[in-house]
């Protein structure tokens, strides 16, 4: 969203007075958890969304059309994901945004290539906004499908080079959720600390089930067992907060140097004991410095839904494909997909720009650390995450190589 635009849906959304008026409407299905396990952090994103596809709308629309978030509840589950997939596609829907599970996205990836191949004219776009399966931007890269959000990779290269310097941790248990995200953060902390702490003892390297731990003090008893100086997770959702609430039970005060350390539900469950010893690697936190136009959007957020600010990245997302969409004039994935490769885009927190060569989105990244010296605090307590002495992360600094070999249209 330019310049204009972000002021007159500001101001829009103070007076909840302005309407678009348009006989098109464009569709944008979101494809998440609605129900289960994991229906706090789907219902949080749908959120996000509707509430920047109302500042879309009440600046004008993108290209003069009225943006629609249609939910479809997919359980995180693969299979139940391509039949809400086929659902939208049957109530006309051609963009489709999706983020919690990578395996998820990897069905999602598969059945938009080929529904694309068959069906010419009728394509969909898959954008995606927290799936980070580094796979998909690298071997299973696909013209149809963009990342708004850091790879797992990209995370665990700044998350180990804060670990080479901490010259106190000898030993490291890894935890993760046992699908594809999971193993590829696992694979990336043994690969990366073997290069850059060798001395480093791998003491515990574990999958669970997804979704599935109803308590974690088994695994937190095995961690402590072992002595480690050092946990590495990437859980999230009720994985996450059940993890950090076994923790925090035991007393377990070591670093956890995690992606959704801040994550729903995580920061209630902490308190005093985990101050100063949970990390995140994240493109966005509630505290790090912004504008004071950026201070009063979060506060509306939080005004209108009765939730924290979480998801920086659905901002960016949905005012890239808003522009791409001002751009192309029209309603046609194949001319948006070429409009958002390459984008640069200015957000409140820095310059972001989209790989043309693998659609990966490169963008700063910050580490933070769980404080209750903070400004904007979390879900109702005293604490928050405080970004660390030299935690930010330059965009051009998490750049990867990319075996990305992307076929695109002609």
């Amino acid at each position: 969203m330019n310049y204009l635009k972000s002021l007159v849906a500001a101001a829009a959304l103070a007076t909840c007075s302005i309407s678009v008026s348009s006989a098109d409407t464009l569709k944008i299905g979101y494809i998440d958890p609605l129900s289960g396990h994991f229906a706090l952090a789907g219902d949080t994103g749908l959120k996000h969304f509707r509430y920047a596809a109302d500042r879309i709308n009440e600046a004008g629309g993108a290209g003069g059309m009225t943006v629609e978030i249609v939910p479809f509840d997919n359980k995180v589950n693969p299979k139940e994901s391509l039949v809400q997939l086929q659902k939208a596609i049957d109530q006309g829907v051609r963009y489709i945004v999706q983020g919690n599970g990578s395996s998820v996205a990897s069905a999602l990836i598969d059945a938009i290539n080929k529904h694309n191949k068959r069906n010419p004219g009728e394509e969909v776009l898959f954008l995606n906004y927290a799936a980070v399966d580094p796979a998909f931007t690298n071997d299973r890269c696909s013209f149809w499908h963009f990342r708004f959000d850091a790879d797992a990779d990209m995370k665990m290269a700044a998350m180990t080079d804060w670990l080479a310097k901490q010259d106190d941790i000898k030993k490291v248990y890894i935890l993760g959720q046992d699908y594809s995200f999971g193993k590829a953060v696992a694979n990336a902390a043994v690969t990366m600390i073997a290069e850059k702490r060798p001395d480093i003892e791998i003491v515990g390297n574990e999958l669970h089930p997804l979704g599935k731990v109803k308590d974690f003090t088994p695994y937190v008893q095995k961690m402590m067992t072992s002595d480690a100086d050092a946990v590495i997770t990437g859980n999230w959702g009720q994985d996450m907060t059940l993890l950090i609430k076994a923790a925090s039970a035991a007393g377990h005060n070591v670093p956890y140097l995690t992606y959704y350390g801040g994550g729903l539900g995580a920061v209630a469950t902490m308190g005093e004991g985990a101050i100063g010893l949970v990390k995140q690697i994240t493109e966005f936190h509630q505290n790090i410095d912004t504008s004071e136009e950026q201070v009063a959007n979060m506060d509306r957020f939080q005004e209108r839904y009765g939730t924290d600010y979480y998801y920086q990245r659905v901002f960016t997302l949905m005012e890239m494909f808003d522009r791409a969409i001002d751009e192309v004039g029209e309603n046609d994935p194949v001319k948006v997909a070429f409009a958002l490769a390459g984008m640069e885009h200015e957000t409140p927190y820095g310059p972001v720009s989209m790989r043309e060569d693998n659609h990966q989105l490169i963008q700063p990244l910050f580490i933070s650390t769980f404080s209750d010296d903070v400004s904007r605090t979390l879900e109702g307590t005293a604490f928050g995450f405080a970004t660390d002495p030299d935690g930010m992360i330059d965009g051009d600094a998490t750049r990867t190589a990319t075996t990305c070999q992307m076929e695109r249209p002609s």
